[in-house]
């Protein structure tokens, strides 16, 4: 469809106002730019996987003690100052980059820095460990920055289709053997092989299966990616993946508004319902509209549909746990 025909049809169809669960990125415009502190500690540990396996990972976390991955997202406004504070406590120097920012800085062993920088133009980005490229990265250092345009709260960017709520939807592939050789301080020798996938740092777990319906483990309910809403509630996902595998979004019930792609405005707006999402640090923003899902009779308003992606080894684990990959459930309420 092309977006001055879509404009048409979309235009003043939402309120303005964000509300809903805290699962959600809440936001509120301001007149006037202001300053957004975050501090994350680069921490490491283990991870358990579905099928029981421990991987090591290191993360942008919360406090010395904890090990997030990925990072928390954060969310901004065109013109704000951001100021991160990363306190490294392992013995390696580490560096904190923020994609679209020129910002990149090293954080020696056992030191902590404070980075700001003014938030720019509207849109997806990764904040990432770019040392050792891609290593770092991949065993777990990264994490997702929203810039929100000035005086919106429901747009991507200045003039395109509205949205109710938002979250992000990062997506990782992991091989156990290059995160084993990274702890060690070695290159990865052998060819890349993910043995699990995840969406928001976790696995599903399929009806039955020890976690099942645990929102710290699976993320067919992790608040942080499953959607809910009623007929109306379109709900921006900011698509990322830090891992290498290329993916492709698949999202049921709905067809998904697609807006940008690694950071560019598309000129023409496709319904979809399968995305592409490149591999390396790709990137995508989805409207998921929760209009009346078109291929149900007779007509219904409620329901539970999946999101996964339709490479086949992304829906596994350790080799051939099927339901236990990327994966999470759309809830009309």
């Amino acid at each position: 469809m092309r977006r001055r025909n879509f404009l048409k049809i979309s235009s003043g169809a939402l309120a303005s106002a964000l509300t809903g669960a805290s699962s959600y990125l809440l936001w509120q415009p301001r007149a006037h730019a202001e300053t957004i502190s975050k501090t994350f500690y680069i921490t490491h540990g283990y991870i358990t996987q579905p099928d029981g396996v421990n991987v090591y990972f290191r993360g942008f976390s919360n406090s010395s003690n904890s090990l997030n991955v990925p990072g928390d997202a954060l969310i901004v406004q065109q013109g704000d100052t951001v100021r991160i504070t990363v306190i490294n406590t392992l013995g390696t120097d580490h560096r904190f980059t923020v994609q679209g920012h020129g910002v990149s800085t090293t954080v020696r062993a056992g030191e902590q820095r404070t980075i700001s920088f003014t938030a720019g133009n509207p849109g997806t980005y990764f904040y990432y460990d770019s040392s050792n490229a891609p290593y770092n990265r991949l065993v777990g250092l990264h994490g997702g920055l929203a810039v929100m345009p000035r005086f919106s709260s429901n747009r991507v960017y200045d003039g395109s289709p509205t949205f109710k709520y938002q979250k992000f939807w990062l997506f990782h592939d992991i091989d156990p053997v290059w995160h084993a050789r990274i702890r060690d301080r070695r290159t990865p020798s052998t060819r890349y092989s993910p043995r699990y996938f995840t969406l928001n740092g976790l696995s599903g777990r399929p009806p039955g299966a020890p976690g099942a319906m645990d929102p710290a483990v699976d993320s067919m309910v992790d608040p942080r990616s499953a959607l809910h809403g009623h007929i109306g509630d379109r709900t921006l996902m900011r698509v990322m993946n830090a891992g290498l595998c290329q993916q492709s979004v698949h999202c049921h019930g709905n067809h998904v508004e697609w807006l940008t792609d690694n950071g560019k405005i598309l000129p023409d707006i496709w319904s979809k319902d399968c995305v592409y999402l490149e591999g390396n640090m790709g990137r995508c923003d989805l409207i998921y509209p929760f209009d009346y899902p078109p291929d149900a009779y007779p007509r219904v308003s409620r329901g539970a549909y999946p999101m996964h992606l339709h490479t086949e080894m992304s829906q596994t684990a350790g080799g051939g746990l099927y339901m236990f990959g990327a994966i999470t459930d759309i809830y009309f309420e």
